[in-house]
């Protein structure tokens, strides 16, 4: 497609104006907003599709290019940890490595399997308890799409409503747009003092005076090659030390490699907190647009702690690679279980590297310690 006519018709649509701007601008007449649903051919109202267990199921495909700009879900497995036993997977433009691949729950912001109530700009999870689950970020595409789901719930022919809204553009997407993708990822547990060490070296001597001057042995939430920019992520984290000591999960610097640079890179944070938009180690839930907590741990950081960072308004660009890090713990001294995904926009082949969805098995939340020795 050329700028002339497919990008006009494109701003005219009232894409790249402020979406309140344009709400106010006259509608290309090219432009058909379009629906793939779960509704009850029949006429009744079994609106959902049955999900058979452990194989990948399509449930929704385009044939012509189009932009999604809104995704609802919703299913009906019960068991614990459901939203890390249904997952997703996006084909964009009949390639055949996916663009997106996640469980259901980590794609739309919720880590550990678990559901809650929260929103942000472009992602949320609305009542009933945090499992109607929403995305407003556009997919462009060139071809066509095909979306699958793999349901590895207790729940045969598990019930899945949806709503997947596109726009349809017969002209063409412009060379302008890239590919949307996300990917998740997890390390169970991070490589850094077992307990036992932790224990017996003073929290002040591992939080303060160990010195870490490359960036080795970080957490990788995003390493590709190719042209694009990062969006943001979510990352979770179960702290896998409970103790009466200071039990601070945090204290690693985010550190982000463009193109290929060595440490220092162009961008290094102060802390696990601090690159999610919060301040000296907190727990309490907040929900803003681009950043939050949706979950903050139990007493003394212990438990499942859940953060998120968009960077709708100042995304990341790169040319020929990026890579995502950030230390677990001062200098990479932690050993907790993370997992997160990465969002980001990029040209069609530069998830070719990127792992497939890990087992069930391996994307299953630790159980909690206790002092009494149970586990949850």
């Amino acid at each position: 497609m050329t700028r002339d006519n497919g990008w006009n018709n494109l701003i005219n649509y009232g894409l790249g104006q402020s979406p309140l701007r344009g709400l106010a601008t006259a509608r290309s007449p090219l432009v058909r907003r379009k629906r793939i649903s779960s509704y009850d051919r029949t006429g009744g109202n079994r609106d959902h599709f049955s999900i058979p267990r452990n194989k990948w199921t399509t449930i929704a495909e385009i044939n012509s290019p189009g932009i999604i700009n809104h995704i609802w879900m919703t299913y009906a497995a019960q068991d614990k940890f459901a939203g890390r036993k249904v997952a997703l997977r996006f084909f964009w433009d009949g390639s055949d490595k996916p663009g997106v691949i996640a469980p259901i729950g980590d794609f739309f912001g919720l880590g550990h399997g678990l559901h809650v109530n929260y929103s942000c700009a472009v992602l949320s999870a609305s009542p009933k308890e945090g499992k109607a689950l929403n995305s407003w970020f556009p997919m462009p595409f060139r071809k066509g799409m095909r979306l699958e789901v793999l349901n590895e719930s207790d729940k045969d022919d598990m019930p899945l409503y949806m709503y997947l809204d596109y726009e349809e553009y017969p002209d063409g997407i412009p060379d302008e747009f890239l590919y949307f993708h996300a990917h998740w990822r997890r390390e169970n547990p991070c490589d850094g003092l077992s307990r036992d060490e932790m224990e017996k070296t003073p929290s002040k001597d591992w939080l303060f005076m160990e010195k870490h001057l490359s960036g080795e042995g970080n957490y990788v939430i995003l390493d590709i090659k190719g042209r694009g920019h990062y969006v943001g992520c979510n990352l979770h984290v179960t702290n896998l030390r409970f103790t009466p000591q200071w039990n601070w999960w945090g204290e690693g610097d985010d550190m982000i490699f463009i193109d290929g640079e060595k440490w220092p890179p162009s961008l290094h944070g102060t802390g696990s907190e601090d690159y999610f938009n919060t301040a000296w180690c907190p727990q309490e839930p907040v929900r803003e647009p681009y950043h939050g907590i949706v979950m903050g741990g139990d007493a003394n950081w212990a438990g499942r702690i859940s953060f998120y960072r968009y960077h709708v308004e100042d995304p990341i660009p790169f040319q020929k690679s990026i890579r995502v890090t950030i230390e677990h713990g001062h200098a990479n001294r932690r050993s907790d279980d993370y997992s997160s995904t990465a969002y980001w926009y990029s040209n069609l082949n530069s998830h070719d590297e990127l792992a497939d969805l890990p087992s069930l098995e391996n994307r299953m939340p630790p159980p909690l310690m206790h002092f009494e020795g149970e586990n949850s």
